[in-house]
């Protein structure tokens, strides 16, 4: 080890750290579930559109749903991750 290293030390977790953690846990919570409702009505919509030919603009719309599932999954993976992290953080310094 060279002379006067020192491993750095990390930083206390403030409220504020655990609070934005809450935050992001949260939105990652909520768009979680918006995207299962999402999967459920598209699915819904599937079936409506194939019992009847009069109701074919409900695939077209279950199709759109599958749009925003997939536009949302890195909006998801993007407020999970930190938040895990995050987390872990907060229950490794009070722990």
């Amino acid at each position: 080890m060279p002379w006067g290293f020192a491993q750095p030390q990390p930083r206390e977790v403030t409220a504020r750290y655990r609070r934005r953690a809450a935050i992001l846990t949260w939105s990652a919570i909520v768009v979680g579930a918006l995207m299962a409702v999402a999967l459920v009505v598209s699915v819904v919509f599937l079936v409506r559109a194939d019992q009847d030919t009069r109701n074919a603009a409900y695939g077209y719309l279950a199709l759109v749903l599958w749009v925003g599932i997939a536009a949302g999954i890195p909006v998801l993976l993007a407020l999970a991750i930190p938040a895990a992290r995050m987390r872990r953080r907060v229950r490794e310094q009070q722990g």
